[in-house]
């Protein structure tokens, strides 16, 4: 379908590997392929437990000596789809579609990201007329859902001092520095009392949300903070006890949603509702720009069976209270960059206990210790426990960097435009491949990729061609 598509090789593998199924953690079938490929091409081909494959291919003609680079992608995928799809994942090529410029799936996420960067390195390692030096391909597994791949990388197949991380989703935007990052679970015990109480809820709703990394910076509402500071000036109308609580839906997401049912005697319940209904006022002009949608509704509920007792509502109150959120502090080396942030990103009740699981981030490890240090001890004055899950390094941004130096004048020289050098306050492989080559200078790059993730990601042909430009432009250099 994509064989008048240009470049043509680009194509042809990035259709090979959608006929794929290839979600995270179910990379076999796509590790293999790789496999195959070296193997039919006589390449030196390494597979690992892990299911990450490295590919070498020797320089060309003149460049038979250069340091080798290392081309890096990963072979997962994000697997959604439409309501109205009956794609199996597990099983079904991507079925694809051209939309004018954008290459689109029929209902599905399309797996450009990050296929198109697998694509890139394969048409590298296929090609007899590229000039380039040694080429070490590495293609990990399981990055869209915690970089499990890099991380357990061992490297001593792996020479380059210089890697080309192809898993970008903006022409001509370089990245040179990523956040690192961790998960903080702080679970409170519960003791709850049977009653027969009168009871409000409180739902919080109509905020924008997003991801905590790229929209941390636009100060957005966070709706578990917000029922922490409503909980907090309830406190004046008497004593009352949480009977339920929720609030977000992942760790990396902003909360735009959060609940509570509290029980009280009837009259302590009515000032409840007048503080809260006067409070959510000044909220909304708080975050009038920010969030305009924001909704504070209060209503009666019938009487509820349980409640939190033994000071575990005023222990969760403080927790939600007193724990910062959002961005902490901005980089002084990169404009508009935030340097640590923390996220508060589900709340979640069970029998036993209640859960806070919070997304700390920083592209300065020992800031992200510190933040998540000071959550620690404030749980532990709450008498809630805690533990660390799913932590990854930063990637610190250097001020001397050839490859860098390189990009910015060899984009300018193939496009006529001035490449932007960034950094991303969310993860990207790099902060793991980093601390395991810490003498590999990086970078890292891609086409336009739009709405990724979802069943409306579409992929820039004409971008495609651009970057591939760009791509055989900066390998010829590197000699």
């Amino acid at each position: 379908m994509l064989k008048n598509l240009k470049p043509k090789q680009v194509f042809h593998y990035f259709e090979e590997l959608a006929a794929i199924p290839r979600c995270s953690g179910n990379e076999k079938q796509v590790s293999d392929y790789l496999v195959g490929f070296a193997k039919e091409r006589k390449l030196k081909v390494f597979q690992d437990k892990a299911l990450n494959v490295i590919i070498k291919k020797p320089g060309t003609a003149g460049y038979e000596k250069s340091p080798a680079v290392i081309i890096q992608g990963h072979m997962d995928m994000v697997c959604g789809k439409s309501a109205k799809s009956s794609h199996d994942f597990t099983k079904d090529p991507i079925s694809l579609k051209i939309d004018g410029d954008f290459l689109r799936a029929n209902g599905t996420t399309l797996g450009a990201d990050n296929g198109i960067g697998v694509a890139y390195g394969l048409a590298i390692l296929d090609s007899k007329d590229i000039p380039h030096p040694p080429i070490e391909l590495l293609i990990t597994t399981n990055e869209e859902t915690g970089m499990n791949g890099a991380a357990s990388l061992k490297t001593a197949h792996l020479t380059g001092t210089t890697l080309l991380n192809i898993d970008a989703e903006e022409e001509g935007v370089f990245f040179v520095s990523c956040a690192g990052g961790l998960i903080l679970l702080s679970e409170f015990n519960t003791r709850w009392k049977k009653t027969a109480s009168s009871a409000l809820c409180i739902k919080i709703s109509g905020l924008k949300g997003g991801h905590s990394g790229l929209e941390i910076v636009q100060q957005r509402a966070n709706a578990i903070k917000l029922l922490g500071r409503i909980l907090d000036a309830a406190r004046k109308a008497g004593d009352f006890h949480i009977s339920t609580i929720s609030g977000g839906s992942d760790h990396n997401a902003i909360a735009k949603e959060a609940q509570v049912t509290v029980a009280a005697s009837v009259a302590v319940l009515k000032k409840i509702k007048a503080i809260v209904t006067s409070f959510s006022q000044e909220l909304k002009k708080e975050f009038a720009s920010a969030d305009p949608d924001l909704q504070v509704a209060v209503t009666a509920v019938e009487k509820v069976a349980t409640y939190l007792g033994g000071g575990s509502t005023e222990r969760l109150i403080d927790f939600l209270l007193i724990a910062p959120n959002g961005v902490q502090s901005m980089s002084p080396d990169l404009e508009n960059l935030v340097e640590s942030s923390l996220n508060f990103g589900v709340l979640e009740q069970s029998d036993k206990s209640i859960k806070v699981t919070i997304s700390v981030r920083s592209c300065v490890n020992s800031i992200r210790e510190e933040i998540t240090r000071g959550l620690e001890a404030l749980a532990k004055i709450v008498k809630a426990k805690t533990s660390r899950t799913g932590e990854y390094p930063a990637w610190y941004y250097q001020a001397d960097s050839k490859i860098r130096d390189l990009c910015v004048s060899v984009y300018k020289n193939v496009s006529g435009s001035d490449a932007k050098i960034r950094a991303i306050h969310a993860g990207l492989e790099c902060g793991l491949l980093k601390e395991k080559l810490p003498k590999t200078d990086m970078i890292s790059f891609g086409p336009n990729l739009c709405n990724v993730h979802t069943p409306d990601e579409h992929l820039s042909i004409r971008s495609v061609a651009n970057m591939w430009a760009f791509l055989t432009a900066i390998l010829s250099k590197l000699k």
